[in-house]
């Protein structure tokens, strides 16, 4: 209650509110949609068409880190900062999207020489390069600027337009296994339709005009952008990369029944997201400004999150065979266990993203946060290697969670240790 007490509504505490309210409605469909199409597509696809389109979303992901390259934190920050200043944000919006588009043609290229270079890939190119669709929508869609501007209805407006487009077309084509086809085309069409929406409303709404940046902003926004893309690779590699190595040491069928099982940890983790996306762009402004308020702002934001998805993590260990069965059906009986180890992500990865992202970066220790990210992906990547040609879907499942405990412990020491006591709300 005195979380509440002491949250007066002054105009940017509003805006805070309103942005929370908009992207919880977004996470709520984002909840509520893939567990309308997940239970139809994992029955109607079967484990071996539902993997391969796993594997390829895991695959191409990585271009859409490639693309994205930090921009998402960095990017948000300078709008966030600059706001006011509509020279300055043209400048910075213009800089970031010639470089994200440069990095789209590079991505299409590498993608296709890796296609065309291995048969597991040239099989089924017309998959991968379908799905590459969502690569050009997420360029398009400047999430970073809407963030930073803490106007979070268009980023929820635009991305239900999306999914609500992918989720009716899904009952609309597919019918039978045969079908798979059209699953990565449709999703793909969903952003690309988003993502021309979302430059039309910057052009229009925030009378942002294009201009041809020097040299010196483009090399200004890629130093800033850089730690966090290193950062987001090394997430990768103990995200996304385990979908991609199970599916290179197995078979599309394992790769099902870890990726269906991940998507509902997924989706409850994600019901977390409007605050941590809503609070960064404030924090940052308010860090800026006195770190020891900033500091007391994130203490509370901890014990309230911290509280929730503990909640929600020991939910889906207990009620994990009843989740599987329902939602995916008696066929990924297999997934019941990768549940029950996956569930306690929603907790650890909460906490890692308060002292992280919340702290971390707004404390300027960008170096650090690269650092331990990167040591995390290598501990992946080794226990990956080890326990995935024994174990399969159970090893790699026991290599996210590990490597996610040491994420959010080494942040915690980390912080300690340079005198930010985070759960206690002050500096020594």
């Amino acid at each position: 209650m005195s979380f509440l007490k002491n949250f007066k509504l002054s105009s940017d505490k509003k805006r805070l509110i309103e942005n929370f309210i908009a992207l919880s409605i977004l996470q709520g469909a984002n909840y509520i949609l893939p567990l309308i199409t997940l239970p139809y597509l994992v029955r109607v696809l079967g484990p071996e068409k539902y993997g391969l389109i796993a594997f390829a979303q895991a695959f191409i992901q990585y271009f859409n880190i490639l693309t994205d390259y930090g921009f998402n934190l960095s990017a948000t920050r300078e709008v966030s900062i600059h706001r006011d200043n509509k020279e300055k944000l043209s400048e910075i919006f213009s800089s970031v999207m010639i470089i994200k588009f440069a990095l789209l043609i590079l991505s299409f290229i590498i993608m296709t020489i890796i296609v065309f270079s291995f048969e597991k890939f040239r099989k089924d190119w017309l998959v991968y390069y379908l799905t590459f669709g969502m690569v050009v929508g997420q360029v398009l869609f400047p999430v970073w600027f809407f963030q930073g501007m803490e106007r979070m209805k268009y980023i929820t407006i635009l991305n239900i337009t999306a999914k609500l487009i992918f989720t009716v077309s899904i009952f609309v084509f597919v019918h039978r296994v045969s079908d798979y086809i059209y699953v990565p085309l449709l999703n793909s069409l969903g952003f690309c339709i988003a993502g021309i929406l979302a430059l039309w409303i910057v052009f229009k709404n925030f009378n942002i005009s294009f201009k041809i940046p020097g040299l010196i902003t483009i090399n200004h926004q890629l130093k800033e952008g850089w730690y966090i893309f290193i950062s987001t690779i090394a997430i990768s590699l103990y995200t996304n990369f385990n979908t991609f190595i199970l599916g290179l040491f197995t078979n599309n069928t394992i790769v099902g029944y870890y990726s269906a099982a991940e998507k509902i940890v997924k989706a409850v983790q994600g019901l977390l997201s409007p605050i941590s996306q809503t609070i960064y762009p404030y924090i940052s402004k308010l860090v800026k400004e006195s770190k020891e308020r900033g500091l007391k702002f994130i203490q509370k934001v901890a014990f309230l999150i911290g509280g929730i998805s503990f909640l929600l993590s020991l939910s889906l260990f207990i009620f994990a065979d009843l989740i599987v069965k329902l939602l995916l059906g008696n066929q990924y009986t297999e997934s019941v266990i990768v549940l029950k180890i996956l569930s306690f992500l929603p907790f650890i990865i909460a906490l890692s993203n308060i002292f992280g992202i919340q702290t971390m970066l707004t404390f300027n220790y960008k170096r650090a946060f690269s650092k331990i990210l990167v040591i995390a992906s290598i501990i992946n990547i080794l226990l990956a290697f080890i326990l995935v040609p024994i174990y399969q879907h159970i090893g790699i499942s026991f290599a996210v969670l590990i490597s996610e405990i040491f994420v959010t412990v080494s942040m915690f020491i980390y912080l300690q240790k340079k005198g930010i006591k985070v759960l206690e709300g002050k500096i020594v």
